[in-house]
């Protein structure tokens, strides 16, 4: 799997030990986003997407603050984040069989997307789609790199 890249120096979070900005994702199928750290303030967002990524931009005991691809942050609990690397399709495209443009496509894979992550190299990503293995454009991700997605 490759590192999160980032455009300034990574911090280390005092909370986790790992670094911010990175990418995780949602754990369960129903997570609450919610304006502040706690219980206690309102749920702007409820995610209805198991896997779908996150950046995680921010950390507090508990709670991390994470952005969607579609660029709105909110405030989730940190149980309900997994480490598991995922990325989102941000229009249609194909699966190819290997990183080529001109290679024989498996499938073709659409728009909201969530796909399993695993390497990402000179602009191609390997990908799981369910059972179907392949490559995908990372241009046409969401998820990937935080050089890349607005940090």
């Amino acid at each position: 799997m490759m590192p999160v890249q980032a455009q300034e120096a990574v911090q280390v979070s005092q909370f986790s030990g790992e670094p911010v900005p990175r990418f995780v994702s949602l754990r369960f199928s129903a997570v609450h986003g919610r304006q502040g750290p706690s219980l206690d303030h309102d749920i702007l967002w409820r995610y209805e997407a198991e896997g779908m990524p996150m950046l995680i931009l921010r950390e507090t005991h508990g709670w991390r603050r994470v952005r969607d691809k579609d660029g709105d942050e909110v405030w989730i609990q940190a149980r309900m984040l997994s480490e598991r690397r995922t990325a989102v399709a941000i229009q249609d495209t194909p699966l190819q069989r290997k990183p080529d443009p001109d290679a024989r496509a498996k499938a073709l894979i659409k728009v909201g997307v969530v796909l399993e992550l695993d390497e990402c190299t000179d602009g191609w990503c390997a990908v799981k789609a369910g059972k179907r293995e392949g490559w995908i454009e990372e241009l046409h991700l969401w998820g990937t790199r935080t050089s890349t997605d607005g940090v």
